[in-house]
């Protein structure tokens, strides 16, 4: 299997500035290749592979106009016309949207490098034509430091695939997959467990054990509120720097000031997402380690639940796709067998006990309370052993 590392990069300012012109570079290839299957669908051609399209930009680069794209690595170029055959194929098989053309101020800038060329220590990373006009600085610019040492696996035999460089507004980052073995260990539980979702707790597994909700606390609700205050000073500045333009619309004037709070809020935002995924993280951790025979969590509605509006705040927090996420993919790696329950499945309606349904059981009630043998239980509890009894049906 393929396993993903994701590292920081601590990039200079020379190596900054060629990284978001490598990103440029891969969005006007991107762009190219759109304008150029569009063009030729509307003049009745056929689907054009990408194969064709590196052959005119490869011709394109022999004019004066574009010879600046001669400076970047061919790579960057490639796997961006790669991406939009596979965007615009896509579309026409029915699997996503239309493509869309990246702009320069909301796309995510990033770039492709090739595995050939890579070559990863413990402390840095050598990336292609990442150099200046300076026979000097070529060596040292080649080198970009990594934020981590030792994290991604070197050595003769590891492959690597699919290394992307991407900007998400505050650093720099990469991201690299490496072919590796699933870890199965002999040593397992003799049962499963099963995991029930919510917004009181974020999870109750059927062991009895319980997971608080971290958007409760303390610190969560300052940075919260500190988030709150930020963006409102922010919108007071946009409106204290707008100016009425020619047509009787306004434009708004982006100062020093207003950078300096976007680069605020983006960081306030950045801090709370990574306290709730590494909350998450290391709940997923500490359920695999227990090694039970497999894990049933539910399919849920989560688009569905954002229409609530009382509620859809709440359930936005809590993150239940990225729970789900790492639970699914740390079980692969240890070896234990993971089960979606189907979404209609009545896990919070069926007595654990008896197996009957209740079918009038309102949101409001946490207490369950069987009509038929009179079985009391915590509503996310009995939910969590109906999961597991789930499993233990199909396994």
């Amino acid at each position: 299997m393929i396993k993903t590392y994701k590292v920081m990069l601590l990039p200079n300012n020379k190596q900054k500035t060629k990284l978001f012109e490598c990103a440029g570079v891969a969005r006007w290839a991107y762009n190219w290749a759109l304008e150029q299957q569009q063009i030729n669908y509307k003049n009745g051609g056929k689907f054009l592979d990408d194969k064709v399209l590196r052959k005119r930009l490869t011709e394109l680069k022999q004019e004066e106009k574009y010879k600046w794209l001669n400076d970047y690595s061919n790579n960057i170029t490639k796997q961006a016309i790669k991406d939009a055959c596979i965007a615009y194929k896509n579309f026409f098989e029915g699997r996503a949207k239309f493509p869309k053309f990246k702009s320069k101020k909301k796309s995510k800038q990033s770039c492709y490098q090739d595995t050939d060329k890579v070559v990863i220590t413990d402390t840095h990373i050598k990336l292609e034509k990442l150099t200046t006009s300076r026979k000097k600085n070529k060596q040292k610019l080649n080198w970009v430091k990594l934020g981590e040492t030792g994290r991604i696996p070197i050595g003769k035999n590891i492959k690597y695939s699919n290394p992307r460089i991407t900007f998400d507004g505050l650093n720099w980052w990469l991201s690299i997959g490496v072919e590796e073995n699933s870890k199965q260990d002999n040593i397992q539980c003799s049962e499963g467990i099963g995991i029930d979702l919510g917004v009181k707790d974020l999870a109750i597994v059927s062991t009895g054990q319980k997971f608080k909700n971290i958007n409760k606390s303390s610190k969560l609700k300052k940075l919260e509120k500190r988030l709150k205050r930020l963006q409102r000073k922010l919108s007071k500045k946009y409106e204290l720097n707008k100016i009425q333009t020619e047509g009787g619309g306004y434009r708004y004037r982006k100062t020093k000031n207003i950078k300096k709070l976007e680069l605020l809020v983006l960081k306030t935002q950045r801090r709370l997402k990574n306290i709730r995924h590494d909350y998450i993280h290391k709940i997923t951790a500490s359920l695999v380690r227990t090694k039970p025979e497999y894990v049933v969590m539910e399919s849920l509605n989560t688009c569905g639940m954002l229409k609530n509006r009382k509620l859809s705040k709440s359930v936005q927090e809590q993150a239940f796709y990225e729970f789900k996420r790492q639970m699914e993919y740390k079980c692969e790696l240890s070896g234990i067998k993971f089960i979606l329950a189907d979404r209609f499945y009545p896990s919070s309606k069926t007595c654990s006990r008896c197996g009957s349904v209740k079918d009038n059981l309102s949101l409001s009630e946490r207490v369950f309370v069987c009509d038929k043998c009179g079985y009391v239980i915590d509503r996310d509890l009995n939910a969590s052993i109906n999961l597991k009894n789930y499993g233990k049906s199909i396994a």
